[in-house]
């Protein structure tokens, strides 16, 4: 019986209404297309997910293998074992420079967790909250499924992808409850500058409104410097500072990540914790606490790999007829604009998936402020990289004549 039977022969349940407002990140979408020509014989590049072609470093890998030998694979604190809080709060008191302690960290599996949590525990029906456009899809989705009102900070190509600082302003009213930031930002590879962060800063402070700072490129960085809020003056009580270990440390598939927070909301989050998910492996984090503490000689080596890497699909992509593309300055992805083509994101997207094999992204996945773009990821070998701009080059070509 295939699934289309048997989806006829079923009754549907009764959804309750708040999952209307509940969206998906289409990279997965794109990701299961190419899978299923994958399975048909074709040959598919994947440019379309945000994740390291790298393994996790050895010495992160052998800390996980002896803590499953030695049986740490039992419940543990919901917010997360205290060696590995202990090791994130010094992390990010270095990093940041400000004094953190363990009891504001929040462990979670994976990063995406605190923005689901953080957004439940802070909005509900009648609030609003600011976020970046072209942005992560999850932050509207979840501001949906909360039942507040997302309004998009749009980010455009003429600005560097960074937002205008009077256009935020405007957007503030007295239902404004959270701010969404991302930098190094996705899908653009946008660096905020620090008079950016600042302006939000200062409104948050002014108006008592809680930051959601989503830094999990925030290593990952070519040109300018990374700001978070949490290190400006007076922000720690606005800050909720959002990272994880997927793109730093190629851990994807590990789930880590964790938020650091107020204390009393913490305390909140960490119930969230306790009523879906229960607790995050402490093997797992037993490998997190490697990857903070032990040798980081694995993640220079993969910015640097990520530099060359942009270099070349900088250049290549300038070539094509259609296409403009300007270097980003952080994360590891491109956002060329492809309005001259004179086709749609989706379009494009779409097109080079079935002619050329490429699977990337319509900017138009990240909101209404992408269209015109396509998010490709360079987190993929050069030799991969090559042979799909060859291929988009030749498609293209195709299509012209």
């Amino acid at each position: 019986m295939t699934i289309q039977n048997l989806k006829s022969e079923i009754q549907n349940p009764r959804l309750a209404q708040r999952m209307s407002r509940l969206g998906s990140e289409t990279a997965f979408d794109v990701l299961a297309r190419a899978k299923a020509l994958e399975a048909q014989g074709r040959e598919i590049i994947h440019l379309e997910l945000g994740e390291p072609d790298f393994l996790a470093a050895p010495h992160v890998t052998e800390a996980a293998m002896q803590a499953l030998q030695a049986g740490d694979t039992r419940y543990n604190n919901a917010a997360g074992i205290p060696a590995f809080r202990e090791a994130i709060a010094r992390h990010i008191s270095r990093t940041r420079g400000v004094d953190i302690q363990p009891e504001q960290v929040v462990v979670t599996p994976g990063a995406k967790p605190i923005m689901f949590f953080a957004i439940l525990a802070l909005l509900e029906a009648g609030d609003e909250a600011i976020y970046p456009n072209p942005g992560f899809p999850i932050y509207e989705s979840m501001i949906n499924f909360a039942g507040a009102k997302p309004v998009p900070l749009p980010l455009r190509e003429e600005s560097a992808f960074r937002f205008n600082a009077n256009e935020f302003r405007a957007l503030l009213t007295e239902r404004t409850r959270l701010i969404i930031l991302n930098s190094p930002h996705n899908p653009s590879g946008g660096v905020l500058a620090r008079q950016d962060v600042e302006a939000i800063a200062e409104a948050a402070r002014e108006r008592d409104i809680m930051v959601l700072s989503d830094e999990v490129y925030n290593q990952i960085i070519y040109q300018g410097e990374h700001v978070s809020p949490l290190s400006l003056s007076g922000m720690q009580p606005h800050t909720i500072l959002l990272d994880g270990f997927s793109k730093t440390y190629a851990m994807g598939g590990w789930r880590l990540g964790y938020g650091v927070m107020p204390l009393e909301l913490a305390e909140h989050v960490t119930k969230l914790v306790i009523n879906s998910n229960s607790c995050t492996p402490p093997f797992i984090q037993r490998a997190g606490i490697a990857a903070l503490e032990g040798p980081q000689d694995q993640v220079a080596e993969m910015v640097a790999a990520f530099a060359e890497r942009r270099e070349l699909i900088v250049d290549r992509l300038n070539k094509i007829p259609g296409f403009r593309c300007v270097p980003s300055p952080g994360a590891f992805y491109v956002f060329p604009n492809i309005t001259q083509t004179g086709m749609s994101s989706k379009a494009l997207s779409d097109y080079l998936l079935e002619k050329a094999g490429v699977a990337l992204l319509g900017g138009d996945s990240f909101g209404r402020y992408g269209e015109g773009y396509l998010r490709i990821s360079y987190a993929n070998s050069m030799d991969n990289i090559r042979a799909a701009l060859e291929r988009i080059e030749r498609a293209m070509r195709e299509r012209a004549e």
